[in-house]
């Protein structure tokens, strides 16, 4: 419920605050005196957007607070969804900066505009002459229908089906739509994967096939430097290895002369015979390299394939080569491998829609069963509203189609007078006949479901005389169990208010504000005999005001 409400530099609003009862709540004031800024303040209090132009002080900020008491709504879940505090005592506050910023507050943790509507929708439920028109919509019409029906736990089954379904179907799509692309490219890939596999990569050494080549293609230079080497060393007389010959020899001759000597003969024939080996190898090499144009060419070829590929695919390695190849056999294999999955996903989205459509039947049987429930008590009620020949015609039947209500088409058609056929609520131009409405129903859904703060912006529109009388007195019995708040012009609802406030005008230092004042029993008398048309001051007047709160 709302406790209180704190409003300063609002509209004509300089600084008011008031407590609020916890049943039935009246609001009275002369056209213009600043109802509706009311309503303005506590639509901020539920994430309306702000206004600048909102502000009577534009050198100031204006700040609207509202103090809540929510033990019996049950919403710590939704406080743990927008990462809030759970207090008991909630406190929301909005400020409007003069800057024309706008700041939102819950128990004093800032918050986005849109967690404060998803928290102000249970909190305050406002119901104007427009408002009226929601009995025509199906959100609405829903509402009342499982709340009298309990099949709250049934309509979140059926939702977390509905989603389970939705996710595979999106599943299914995405991989239809990966199909058809990968069909579109396949036979692309799948000759360039022909093309890769083709040229073996796997079995390529590419640092020795660019040797080879290197190798193959300067036969002629090598063979010649190598003939050099090979002649250098072993020439006759003037080559190394006779030279080191004749000096391992000389050496020898006096190598018992000194160790230093002998070590030199050592060392030098070590060297004759690292030049002999050298020569052996040289001429083994000369001996064994020869001229192949058609092995140079077979390289060259396999090559330059490698080559083509690797520009072709915008590679520089022979190990990016082979991860491209890897890849298109992948979606090679994907494509056609993919049917399979769409296959078995179909069966997995049809096992599903079964298990779906039986929570959708559970939930239309459990509405079907209560609509002659609604139908006989919205009937009595109307009757207590002098609307003694009303008919209805609530029809629901299933579908297997997945709204958010779940596979039901429900049509509500309504009549007021005798020998009319009922026709949709939506077609209904009368706004007192809606207002009734409006009350039977939200009085049979809180019956049935604990909501939260009702406010009625003239629910008694176009009604008059008996009629108000029975609208207070079935807004009174709605304030046994939930908190009402009523912004009405007709002193039969006013009489009924556990709590009356006043809005009025006033004019102090030459500017004009808003006021809002709780009105004890002498006042309220004076109030109700002011809006009955008559002079307060009479004696007529107030014995007439005086019946209407017996």
């Amino acid at each position: 419920m709302l406790s209180s409400l704190s409003i300063k530099n609002y509209a004509l609003i300089e600084d008011v605050h008031i407590d609020l009862k916890k049943s039935l709540n009246i609001i009275t004031g002369e056209t213009g005196a600043g109802k509706s800024i009311i309503l303005g303040a506590l639509g901020l209090i539920i994430g309306n957007r702000a206004d600048l132009s909102s502000l009577k002080d534009n050198q100031k900020k204006c700040i609207i607070e509202a103090n809540f008491n929510i033990a019996h709504l049950h919403l710590k879940p939704l406080f743990e969804k927008l990462d809030l505090d759970y207090e008991t005592n909630t406190i929301i506050r909005r400020e409007i900066l003069a800057s024309g910023k706008s700041r939102a507050f819950v128990n004093d943790s800032p918050v986005k505009l849109q967690s404060l509507q998803l928290l102000g929708n249970e909190l305050i439920d406002i119901h104007s002459q427009q408002e009226t028109r929601s009995l025509a919509e199906s959100a609405y019409q829903y509402q009342i229908v499982d709340s009298i029906a309990g099949v709250e736990v049934d309509l979140k089954a059926f939702k977390k089906q509905d989603q389970k379904i939705k996710k595979l179907s999106s599943q299914l799509n995405q991989l239809i739509e990966k199909e058809a692309e990968l069909i579109r490219a396949r036979d692309y890939k799948a000759f360039l994967l022909s093309e890769l596999e083709e040229a073996k990569l796997s079995e390529i050494q590419l640092e020795e096939l660019e040797s080879e080549q290197l190798q193959l293609s300067n036969v002629e230079a090598i063979k010649e430097q190598l003939s050099f080497a090979s002649n250098a060393i072993q020439e006759e007389n003037y080559g190394i290895s006779e030279q080191l010959n004749e000096i391992n020899n000389r050496f020898q001759k006096i190598s018992d002369f000194g160790e230093q000597y002998s070590t030199l003969q050592e060392r030098f024939n070590s060297l004759r015979i690292e030049a002999e080996d050298l020569s052996f190898e040289v001429d083994k090499l000369n001996t064994s390299l020869e001229d192949d144009p058609q092995s140079l060419e077979k390289i060259n070829d396999r090559l330059a394939l490698i080559y083509k590929l690797q520009k072709k695919h915008q590679v520089e390695s022979l190990e990016e080569l082979l991860q491209i190849e890897e890849n298109l056999a992948q979606e090679v294999f994907e494509t056609e491998n993919i049917q399979n999955q769409i296959s078995s996903l179909e069966k997995e989205i049809s096992a599903e829609q079964i298990k779906l459509v039986a929570f959708g039947k559970t939930l239309h049987k459990k509405r079907k069963a209560v609509l002659p429930k609604l139908i006989e008590k919205a009937k009595v009620h109307l009757q207590d509203l002098a609307m003694p020949n009303v008919q209805f015609d609530f029809h629901i039947h299933f579908t297997e189609k997945a709204s958010a209500f779940g596979m039901d088409e429900m049509e509500w058609k309504f009549s007021a007078n005798k020998g009319s056929s009922p026709k949709p609520i939506g077609k209904i131009a009368s706004g007192g006949e809606l207002s009734r409405l409006t009350l039977a129903l939200k009085f049979i859904l809180a019956e049935h479901k604990k909501l939260p703060t009702i406010i009625f912006d003239e629910i008694d529109t176009g009604v008059s005389g008996d009629v108000a009388l029975k609208i207070g007195n079935m807004l009174s019995a709605m304030g046994n169990f939930l908190q009402v708040v009523s912004i009405t012009h007709l002193p039969q609802i006013a009489s009924k208010g556990e709590q009356h406030f006043k809005v009025y005008k006033q004019e102090l230092n030459a500017r004009t504000t808003t006021q809002l004042k709780a009105l004890n029993k002498e006042e309220r008398i004076t109030e109700i005999a002011e809006m009955l048309g008559g002079d307060a001051t009479s004696t007529s007047a107030i014995a007439h005001a005086k019946t209407l709160f017996q």
